[in-house]
């Protein structure tokens, strides 16, 4: 376990069908302790594992689920091979009794195969089970709810664009939390090969190597820790690095996913790919150039660039809406298709 003394604030007595909106409308992590423990799988879990398994299967659909297996040896950190060609572990496509089966076989092993089903959509994964296993999310009425199922597992330390509650409903989890400004501390792998879609820190947390990855240390002293037993839950703000330990033979978590943005809003990871191609390898004069831009257009003050444009002129300066975010998205898509 890493040495990082900051633990993550903690929040008792929320009802989870009255979040107070500030808790999840701001720029700090926090765990809200104990919102999910009254779900009945969070109940059926301190009872046992074979409650829990059951309790899961009874609202099975029959739909496939994806799923990662891994050999003992990997210990449950799902990454690369040692020469960064493959994936250390293999995906599959099965039912989740199959899974869960497999979790009930190899429940006593002291160094068992991986398996975890990640990011699964719980309505049509599993019907009916949020009328009792839920909570409100104050900022919309259509999170996107996923149920992440597994033994004992290490996912290496990534963010996500929206801003996300994950509930630790049966085991025990450990999150390591970053904020963004530690992107380059934390030593993000490849962006087109990676293990989710999403690009990882290359730092192997169990075993940090200080001399390959000297600047681990900084982002150490800026990481929070947070523990979470079942029935906890954890808002991590959009764009927060965090690595999560299952810590348990049998773990389940449940999490909300939302963006405060209107729907029309592309994702921010299209313009990062598109800057490696069109800024990334210009000379540094003509980069600093379209930097000074961006600051002005984008991250600076927005009245600011339409201070002395008529309104009824000032096209891409105005605020978007759903017919102006279509028009510049047919333009982008024409031009980049020259």
């Amino acid at each position: 376990m890493l040495d990082i003394p900051t633990r993550v604030k903690e929040i008792h007595g929320i009802d989870p069908h009255q979040i107070p909106p500030e808790l999840l409308n701001s720029n700090e992590p926090v765990i809200l302790k104990g919102i999910a423990s009254h779900w009945p799988l969070a109940q059926a879990g301190l009872r046992s594992h074979e409650e829990a398994d059951g309790y899961l299967r009874s609202f099975y659909s029959g739909q496939p689920v994806g799923a990662f297996v891994g050999t003992p040896d990997i210990n449950g950190r799902y990454f690369y091979n040692a020469d960064f060609t493959a994936l250390n572990y293999t995906s599959v496509r099965a039912s989740l009794d199959q899974i869960l089966d497999k979790l009930l076989i190899h429940k006593n092993d002291e160094q068992p195969p991986t398996f975890y089903v990640g990011s699964t959509t719980v309505d049509l994964c599993l019907p009916g089970f949020r009328e009792h296993n839920d909570v409100k999310i104050p900022h919309t009425d259509k999170p996107l709810v996923s149920i992440w199922i597994g033994n004992k597992s290490r996912i290496s330390c990534h963010f996500d664009a929206p801003d996300n509650l994950a509930c630790s409903v049966v085991g025990r989890r450990r999150f390591t939390i970053f904020p963004p400004e530690q992107v380059a501390n934390l030593y993000p792998g490849p962006l087109d090969f990676n293990p989710a879609g999403q690009q990882i820190s290359l730092v192997d947390f169990a075993n940090p190597d200080f001399e390959k990855f000297p600047r681990f240390k900084t982002a150490m002293a800026a990481g929070q820790v947070a523990e979470l037993d079942a029935g906890d839950g954890l808002y991590i703000p959009s764009m927060w690095w965090h690595h999560v330990e299952g810590l348990g033979a049998f773990n389940v978590l449940v999490n909300y996913w939302w963006r405060t943005s209107p729907a029309f809003v592309g994702p921010g990871v299209n313009v990062l790919k598109h800057a490696l191609l069109a800024i990334r390898d210009l000379p540094e004069r003509e980069r600093a150039a379209w930097k000074a831009l961006f600051d002005f257009y984008i991250f600076g003050d927005n009245d600011r660039p339409r201070e002395q444009i008529p309104p009824a002129a000032q096209g891409l300066l105005a605020p978007l809406d759903d017919e102006a975010s279509r028009q510049l998205r047919a333009w982008l898509i024409n031009r980049l298709n020259r």
